[in-house]
């Protein structure tokens, strides 16, 4: 295939391989944004559904995820594809479920990276009113992170690690030093309730279990870095599981810290959390009465650099999936180059900065409309609604891989244990299959409505609606373009492998 430029090319080489372990695991770790989750995430949690179980239910996702965590890895051997989830799911179900899969994936990611500007501008522009008096826009604030994050996805994916990796770092002090002073001070004593499933299976695990995946959210994430890691197919099982293992156990403990500085009596009471402390209050609240006001100015920032890692993370795996699907004529062919020089899919990042950009600007021009009444617009609105729905589209994605890894050792074993290519995965699509269900069931109270509103199903149809017409679309393609559809989730270098090229049973 020819190359675009002297700067640019359609293939990446040894030359780009820079990732390890540890690289890959804290692009994975920025993306679930360890401080966010625990200041803004898990203080939700407890304030919406008042149950004091939520640090088991750390525990028991981490479980269903590592199981799913088994037959993804035992995949990641033989496909090393930037596309990730949609190779996955073309080879093991199908090209046309694939490329659905794609265009889920690349709605899912992006939702939650735009979703995360909504908090990222509130949180600066209210962290310097608070300093200074001056209401700045928060979309200002926004824009300017933006070119930011556009300048780290078009050069070397180990500046963005480097960067990543200080700011995750950073993020796991602060709540270590939280969660010291809150186990030191307990509001009601100290006690292990909410580290048992009995504090979790009450009425409101179905949205405790909601909350709760998407702390996980980027997880995934580690095949999308296959072809930039020194060694795929140990360094992405490796840095997934290792993530995983220590995003379930820093959450489970740090959330039980939570529970026991604002009290598991508190939490379970309907009554107990006022709507003034609601949400991250639970959180900064503690950390003014113990540690004192500087900790909470040190804490604020260190949230908003938080916020910034998922983003950055987030952004990468949109341009990756979108150079994938542009290497192989899915997408428009511009988006599947790389800068040659880093091997950055530099077009499929400019696409993302553009659509960002362009939601921003479209939540900006809305909020004339909106009453200040009802709370910080850029987070109920932008942020809650976009976050919400990557989580729903992600989970259901990760539904998909599960059947597809099925599907994919079907055929052949490929000397894989029955445990990694059957037992493994059947469980995990059981598991988060149910968990996608409950996502749907409690999808009003994780919007924050008290009842069904347009938006309740416009969100979902934005997500599913241009999913399954990119299903129709691989079948037009199949007819129409048999060149390209033979390409599908192969990589554009592999697709001429005999033993990739085979399809599926009845596909």
């Amino acid at each position: 295939m020819a190359t675009s430029g002297p700067t640019t090319s359609t293939t990446r080489t040894a030359e780009h391989r820079r990732l390890g372990v540890l690289a890959v695991a804290f692009m994975i770790i920025a993306a679930s944004a360890p401080l966010t989750v625990v200041a803004g995430g898990v203080t939700s949690a407890y304030s919406v559904t008042h149950v004091d179980g939520i640090p088991f239910g750390y525990i028991l996702l981490a479980v269903v995820l590592a199981i799913f965590a088994i037959g993804y890895a035992a995949m990641s051997r033989f496909i090393t594809n930037a596309g990730a989830f949609y190779s996955y799911v073309s080879q093991g179900i199908g090209r046309p479920a694939g490329v659905g899969g794609s265009i889920l994936a690349l709605i899912s990611y992006n939702a939650m990276q735009i979703g995360i500007w909504g908090m990222f501008g509130f949180q600066i522009s209210s962290f310097i009113e608070s300093k200074t008096g001056w209401a700045s826009p928060w979309w200002a604030w926004v824009l300017v992170g933006i070119v930011i994050v556009g300048f780290l996805g078009v050069n070397r994916v180990d500046l963005s690690a480097k960067v990543l990796g200080a700011l995750v770092a950073l993020e796991f002090l602060a709540v270590i030093v939280f969660d010291g002073a809150a186990f030191l001070n307990p509001a009601q004593g100290f006690t292990a309730a909410p580290m048992t499933p009995s504090a979790l299976f009450v009425p409101g695990v179905g949205a405790v279990l909601a909350f709760g995946i998407a702390a996980f959210m980027g997880f995934e994430s580690a095949a999308i870095y296959g072809e930039e890691s020194k060694d795929p197919k140990r360094t992405i099982p490796r840095a997934t599981f290792l993530a995983v293992a220590v995003i379930g156990v820093f959450y489970a403990i740090s959330s039980w810290a939570l529970a026991l500085a604002v009290g598991p009596e508190k939490i379970t009471d309907p009554t107990g959390i006022t709507p003034e402390e609601a949400g991250p209050p639970l959180f900064f609240n503690f950390v003014g009465e113990y540690l004192g006001t500087v900790w909470v100015d040190i804490m604020s920032i260190l949230f908003i650099t938080s916020l910034f890692a998922a983003l950055v993370s987030f952004h990468n795996a949109v341009s990756r999936y979108a150079f994938s699907l542009g290497r192989e004529g899915v997408l428009p062919r511009q988006l599947g180059t790389v800068r040659t020089s880093s091997g950055a899919p530099w077009a499929g990042s400019l696409a993302q900065t553009v659509l960002a950009a362009v939601v921003i600007i479209a939540f900006a021009i809305g909020e004339s409309g909106w009453n200040p009444a009802n709370g910080p617009y850029p987070v109920l609105t932008l942020f809650t609604w976009l976050t919400n729905l990557g989580a729903f589209g992600l989970v259901l994605l990760m539904v998909l891989v599960s059947a597809a890894v099925i599907g994919f050792f079907r055929r052949d074993a490929r000397d894989v244990g029955v445990g990694s290519r059957l037992v493994a995965p059947i469980v995990a699509l059981v598991s988060l299959g149910t968990v996608w269900i409950l996502i749907l069931a409690n999808w009003d109270v994780l919007l924050g409505q008290t009842q069904s509103t347009p938006m309740t199903f416009i969100l979902p149809a934005v997500l599913l609606v241009p999913s399954a017409a990119a299903v129709v679309w691989a079948y037009w393609l199949r007819k129409a373009k048999p060149d390209v559809y033979r390409q599908i989730g192969h990589g554009a270098d592999e697709a001429a492998a005999p033993h990739l090229g085979s399809e599926p049973v009845g596909v």
